[in-house]
């Protein structure tokens, strides 16, 4: 009888989520866990990666809709309860507010009496990337890179088995990123802080490689799984070359380019969102067939996730995907299968060499946080050219401009995708104000008073940031000190960047605009709430602008107020809402009403991730139009914007 061949051990399997409250994301953890995922992927909500608490005006239809709230080192206790914090691997995709849930995370660990130095995880914490696709900034390039680089200082010394920043390309391809981008923007974001690190004084030459080597990476997974698997063996032998050259690091296992995934999101189809299965298993490939370049952690999303939040069947059908891949096949029985292949070789040799090329031109401008407007632009101009690609039909998608005739599938209904109970708000504002009432009050002002202090000067913030976590301070409270201490950042939309190229469809409605009475539309283009993912925003802005309207567009995370006051100055013929975040049916209702008192007759139509159960309650709070992603001819929208444009004028 043969011998079993020998196995590699899998990757981490991890499913993202988190929603509602604490309580409801904890059940779902377990019940992953049980199921055979190995680690967590926590998806905190928008007011808790930006630094509000549930009660702030800011918060207003946001708690608990992308993730979990939390706001206190009460909610991380039940959040974490029953799973071992000196046994878990947990991935917290966090940024702008990270030396704060690193800071809970902490103080939670040490109440169950497991040490920072027992700790094993991640935090996100790359702000440039924020600044470029997901939005989820507070602070300025500068004092951001300072938190960032305090937490990898902190971490070398007090949590040497977490990685204190996953350097993160995902969102870049999300954005629009070509993988020549993706690689030489992580690269450039990694240099720098890594920079800023070796500048700060912080961490000693005989200690630097430990931290170069605790620097991990989350990449995308796109379609293209051949250019994807090539894309990951360019950014091996980078990182590998980066560490020894650059930083002279001696060990070959820190200079290991260590990094998780989640595969492409960008590419799931609300249309016969079915065909997103066979998306992810062949992302999947990508970034699991290579054995030098193979995902140390895979999270999958759901097939339904263009439509929502998946419910926990399909999230376990996410996971069995992995498992099957990992446990059924022989994949994990060989050493690298591509390992010679001219292909690969090549492929691999071409997107390294027009990475390094452009990563040359980044540092060049300053390195990373310095050329964040230069990168922006770039990627809302990669994002333009394939939105252009998909709706001329040069780029097929399936079910969405190619092989669209469907049947009615039983994986649809009511139930299909989970919904977020809009009490929840009320509950978390109710929550936070007992905590507040139930704390040592005087022991909170001390820390924020040391927290304040700190900021202002160039001690390590972490460990002001743990005792504010011990002595019950809020999410809130804490982003108020920074924001006190750091100011706020509103980082550029990029617009102005994207080169225009009228044809088709677009050049007909760009006639029409040339000749309409009383000039071309003014649409204003408009983001309330803290959702960040401005992409189909900027392509809005794009499109328009391309097709010769007035556009204004001053970015995003708006207050319904300030939409309502720059309408009332602007005078638009129509307001154009994104959302994408779930908020919508709390927060468009408010703004037309709101227009409406101040006199605004402009029609408002909005766009993003809106369930179609929502189209008509919206449309008889008062939008003209409601657009989802199956909409993307973006030459239909704006006729549809010139239609409007003549109705408000007469």
């Amino acid at each position: 009888m043969s011998e079993q061949p020998t196995r590699d051990r899998p990757w981490m399997m991890r499913t993202y989520s988190g929603h509602s409250t604490a309580a409801a994301s904890n059940a779902l953890y377990r019940t992953n866990l049980a199921k055979g995922q190995t680690g967590l992927s926590i998806a905190f909500d928008l007011p808790t990666q930006t630094g509000y608490d549930p009660d702030s005006e800011m918060a207003r239809g946001e708690v608990g809709k992308v993730g979990v709230p939390v706001a206190h080192l009460g909610h991380l206790r039940t959040l974490l309860d029953g799973i071992p914090p000196g046994e878990m691997n947990t991935s917290m995709t966090i940024n702008a507010s990270a030396s704060w849930l690193l800071a809970l995370y902490v103080a939670n660990a040490e109440e169950q009496g497991v040490a920072s130095v027992d700790l094993r995880g991640t935090t996100q914490n790359d702000i440039v990337k924020e600044y470029l696709s997901r939005g989820t900034y507070i602070f300025p390039p500068v004092p951001s890179r300072r938190l960032i680089v305090d937490m990898i200082a902190w971490c070398s010394q007090h949590a040497p088995k977490w990685n204190p920043m996953n350097v993160c390309s995902y969102h870049l391809q999300e954005a629009g990123a070509t993988p020549v981008q993706e690689i030489a923007y992580s690269m450039a974001t990694a240099i720098d802080v890594l920079d800023a690190v070796r500048e700060s004084g912080q961490v000693s030459d005989d200690d630097f490689g430990q931290v170069f080597g605790s620097i991990s990476f989350f990449v995308n997974a796109g379609i293209r799984f051949v250019e994807e698997i090539c894309k990951l063996r360019a950014m091996t032998e980078m990182w590998d070359r980066i560490g020894e050259e650059r930083y002279g690091v001696t060990d070959p296992k820190a200079r290991r380019f260590r990094y998780g995934v989640q595969v492409n999101s960008l590419g799931l189809t609300e249309a016969q969102p079915e065909n997103n299965v066979q998306r992810i298993v062949l992302e999947m490939l990508g970034v699991s067939l290579s054995k030098r370049a193979r995902a140390r952690s895979i999270q999958l999303p759901a097939w339904n996730e263009a439509l929502g939040l998946p419910t926990p069947w399909d999230q376990q059908w996410s996971l069995r995907m992995q498992q099957v891949l990992a446990f059924e096949t022989d994949l994990l029985e060989h050493g690298d299968i591509f390992d010679g292949s001219h292909v690969m070789e090549a492929k691999t040799a071409e997107l390294r060499d027009a990475a390094q090329a452009e990563l040359d031109d980044v540092l060049s401008l300053g390195g990373a946080f310095e050329a964040v407007d230069t990168l922006k632009s770039r990627l809302v101009a990669s994002m333009a050219d394939r939105t252009r690609r998909i709706e001329s039909g040069d780029q097929t998608v399936v079910g969405v401009n190619a092989y669209t005739e469907t049947a009615d599938g039983p994986l649809g209904g009511s139930e299909a995708i989970l919904t977020v109970d809009p009490a929840v708000g009320e509950e978390m504002i109710a929550d936070v104000t007992a905590w507040r009432s139930d704390r040592d009050q005087s022991a909170v002002d001390a820390a924020l008073a040391e927290l304040a202090r700190v900021a202002h000067s160039d001690e390590n913030i972490m460990p002001a940031t743990i005792a504010l976590a011990k002595a019950g301070g809020t999410t809130g409270e804490w982003g108020s000190v920074m924001r006190e201490a750091f100011g706020e950042y509103r980082a550029p939309t990029g617009v102005g960047g994207a080169l225009g190229r009228v044809t088709g469809k677009l050049a007909e409605v760009a006639g029409r605009v040339r000749d309409l009475d009383g000039g071309p539309p003014r649409l204003l283009v408009a983001k309330p709430g803290l959702d960040g993912h401005s992409n189909g925003a900027e392509q809005i802005a794009v499109a328009a602008r391309d097709a010769g309207m007035e556009v204004i567009y001053s970015g995003i995370r708006l207050t319904i107020d300030q939409i309502v006051a720059s309408a009332r100055d602007e005078d638009p013929d129509v307001i154009g809402v994104s959302i994408l975040s779930g908020s919508h049916m709390e927060l468009l209702p408010d703004l037309v009403g709101k227009l409406r008192a101040e006199g605004v007759e402009s029609a408002v139509v909005a766009g993003g991730i809106i369930p179609e159960a929502d189209r008509q309650p919206l449309v008889d709070a008062g939008l003209a139009a409601v657009y989802t992603p199956k909409d993307f001819e973006l030459a239909t929208i704006m006729s549809d914007i010139v239609d409007l444009t003549v109705r408000h004028r007469t």
